[in-house]
């Protein structure tokens, strides 16, 4: 099996190229590959798959109304489907130009969460149209040693946004957080946040199906639109434990920029 490795801001995947959608990913499979001592380590499984080999329906591409040759088919360290993944689809359309699958500054990738724009800019950062986020109201989870509190946030799979007090170093995320099953019967990533500066926040991420990670893209946004008031744009700069991306929000939605790096290639029989 042949394999790429990438990261953005150290959310690190194992990238499967798969153009014709051959490869029986079974979620032992993917624990394998994810595990850090037995496999070759990884936040996530990024299948590179054309969207014509795929039985199921893609939502329109935003701009062109066609659907995106190549679908970004992501699985969480522990075997599970995820719906999106913000610093997944930067690493994914990172090795689509370095593996030359695509050409040009502008393209898009078909998700579970429909067709994403693609922007690489002057600076070789990545910039992805998150689309619309969904505030859905206020939630709570109980976490190792505290109770927090948050909104409710789809970007295209589900968060809870915390603002907290004092050093976010200090949140205990070494376990799964209990989550109301009413209002998350799917999981969630829970976020814990803190404003460090003007337009800045600093943000920790106990990630559904995979833990306490370096990053997470999804909820970088998910935490920038909770510090937003309702109605406004901005602009935030957010730091991970891995990195820092920007979020711009305005009206037509949220965009992600951040990094996106390509570290290795090579073979596996893990498989």
């Amino acid at each position: 099996m042949r394999f790429a490795k990438g990261h953005g801001t150290e959310n690190d995947f194992v990238i499967l190229p798969d153009p014709d959608g051959e490869l029986e990913l079974t979620e032992e499979t993917v624990r394998l590959l994810c595990d850090r001592r037995a496999g070759l380590g990884g936040d996530g499984i990024l299948r590179v798959v054309r969207t014509s080999a795929r039985g199921e329906a893609l939502l329109p591409a935003a701009r062109t109304g066609e659907r995106p040759e190549w679908f970004m088919d992501y699985r969480n360290a522990d075997g599970s489907v995820a719906e999106m993944c913000g610093n997944g689809i930067r690493v994914f359309a990172r090795y689509l130009l370095h593996a030359g699958l695509v050409s040009g500054d502008r393209f898009e990738i078909g998700t579970r969460d429909g067709a994403k724009q693609v922007t690489v800019e002057e600076d070789g950062q990545i910039t992805i149209d998150m689309g619309r986020v969904e505030m859905q109201g206020s939630s709570s989870a109980k976490l190792a040693r505290q109770v927090v509190h948050g909104a409710q946030i789809s970007v295209g799979n589900p968060h809870l946004a915390c603002e907290v007090s004092g050093p976010i170093s200090g949140v205990d995320l070494s376990e799964p957080p209990v989550l109301d099953p009413e209002a998350f019967p799917e999981g969630a990533n829970v976020e814990v946040y803190g404003h460090v500066g003007p337009g800045t926040l600093q943000m920790r991420v106990f990630e559904r199906g995979s833990g306490e990670t370096r990053s997470c893209g999804t909820g970088i946004v998910a935490a920038a639109s909770a510090a937003t008031p309702a109605g406004e744009g901005a602009t935030w700069k957010v730091r991970v434990p891995g990195g820092e991306c920007t979020v711009l929000l305005d009206a037509s939605g949220a965009r992600l920029r951040g990094p996106a790096v390509i570290v290795a290639e090579g073979e596996t029989c893990l498989a």
